[in-house]
């Protein structure tokens, strides 16, 4: 019987071991997620290193979330503010380049010409553009003695020959003339038009011409120079207009243009 109980004795010592063993309380946040009455399978230190990793990672582990880092906030492309750019159009300087009263009826007759009588200015010019600007420096240098003023006269009209030619094709044209525009072009390709063309096409730049002006980079004192160039040779041509504008220098077009054209 005693040697009975001491065998009783030792084999509850044995399995007193492993059953403490099970009941120890796991340690805090380590099953999180689970029941501590069915923990996850395998050793403890293997398992807390599954859970730090993310989840979806293909390691196995727990789905416990990992704390992730903040995503990077995309900063939004600045997009350009069209109510501030029409602003800014509308703030610019309106550059006006008055025409003298002389030469205004001329504007109104050079239009009923082309766009109600269908007759088209005669190219090449008897007189063209290049020529009058010549004549006008020539005219102005003759009457000062200051260089300075020879020099700025010589800019001026440079300008206004360069303006002329870039603006013709695109601002300067009524529909009409578009096909004798492009006709000239094959026939002339090499020549600048203003060695084609004539005053009344030189007049109606100044029409146009304040529209570019307000668009340059220009100080309000250099601006109202250039204004008062653009005005004494506006004048010149007024003295002289009576041989630069005539009616004589405008044909009917032919009805091969007029089928072409309209």
């Amino acid at each position: 019987m005693e040697r009975s109980k001491k065998r009783g004795a030792s084999s509850g010592r044995k399995t007193a071991g492993p059953q403490q063993k099970n009941l120890d309380p796991a340690p805090p946040g380590r099953w999180e997620g689970h029941s501590s009455e069915n923990p996850p399978s395998g050793p403890v230190r293997k398992t807390r290193k599954n859970q730090d990793k993310t989840p979806g990672n293909g390691d196995g582990g727990s789905t416990s979330e990992a704390p992730r880092p903040p995503r990077p906030v995309r900063k939004k492309r600045a997009q350009a503010d069209p109510t501030a750019e029409n602003k800014a159009l509308n703030n610019k300087v309106e550059v006006k380049v008055k025409i003298p009263d002389e030469l205004k009826p001329w504007l109104v007759e050079d239009w009923d010409l082309v766009t109600r009588q269908m007759k088209l200015f005669q190219l090449p010019a008897k007189k063209n553009i290049d020529k009058v600007l010549e004549e006008y420096a020539n005219c102005r240098k003759s009457q000062g003695n200051d260089d300075n003023m020879k020099y700025a006269v010589n800019d001026v009209v440079a300008g206004i020959k360069e303006y002329f030619n870039v603006m013709l094709g695109t601002q300067l044209l009524y529909k009409f003339e578009r096909l004798q525009y492009a006709e000239i072009l094959l026939a002339h390709p090499d020549a600048p038009m203003s060695q084609v063309y004539g005053a009344p096409h030189l007049l109606r730049l100044f029409v146009k011409i304040g529209a570019m002006l307000a668009h340059m980079s220009l100080d309000e004192k250099s601006l109202a120079l250039l204004l008062d160039y653009f005005h004494d040779f506006l004048q010149y041509l007024a003295k002289d207009a009576a041989s630069l504008f005539t009616i004589s220098d405008y044909k009917v077009a032919s009805v091969k243009y007029h089928l072409k054209a309209l």
